[in-house]
């Protein structure tokens, strides 16, 4: 028997979830079934099943890979970015959203993820957990800056991390709801709010 390489393995997985994707942007979680993922896919029940067990894991899955680069953005500029503006680090973050729901309508899935999220325990603590890693990354920049003096100090770093995080769902939601044309200048107003003036302060 041949043996399957991760290449391939990795082909199907991706496969799947592009065929997952529109089946729930089309339909809905709750009335799509498994039958409809083999059919989108092209795959049989086994090949699907071989990388996930059920509807809910393939929810997570998409839930994850949606967060991987925003993630990765706001980590980024933590650890290896400090001077670069608490605007323009969000403002960075929202473009990635807007390319990706250009893409693959990730603002429509996460609004869907949300709404499965407040009765699937499993999805709500994976979003927690994402979201948490985010807002961890934020609060070390903005606490960052408060040190280096770029940003008032007045508010707690994870006050002001969490105040961040709340731009980011509105955006989506909008996005979602095929407002894209008005959201056009929010990232550069959030380069303007917050302008980074580590180099007044040298």
């Amino acid at each position: 028997m041949p043996k399957v390489t991760q290449e391939y393995m990795d082909a199907r997985r991706k496969q799947i979830l592009e065929a997952a994707r529109r089946c729930f942007l089309r339909d809905g979680f709750h009335s799509t079934s498994m039958q409809d993922l083999f059919a989108e896919s092209g795959l049989s029940a086994g090949a699907v099943y071989r990388h996930f067990a059920s509807k809910n894991e393939m929810i997570t899955a998409i839930v994850e890979e949606n967060m991987r680069d925003v993630l990765a953005m706001v980590h980024s500029a933590a650890e290896k970015r400090p001077s670069h503006s608490v605007g323009a680090l969000m403002a960075d973050v929202l473009d990635i959203v807007k390319a990706k729901t250009a893409e693959q309508n990730i603002a429509g899935l996460s609004v869907l993820a949300w709404s499965e999220a407040l009765r699937n325990p499993s999805l709500a603590r994976q979003f927690d957990d994402l979201m948490a890693q985010m807002r961890s990354a934020l609060t070390d920049v903005v606490r960052e800056h408060q040190r280096s003096g770029t940003m008032p100090g007045e508010a707690s770093p994870d006050g002001i991390a969490a105040a961040l995080m709340c731009i980011l769902p509105g955006y989506i939601l909008q996005l979602a709801m095929g407002d894209a044309k008005s959201m056009e200048e929010v990232p550069g107003a959030l380069r303007a709010l917050w302008p980074n003036s580590a180099a007044s302060t040298d």
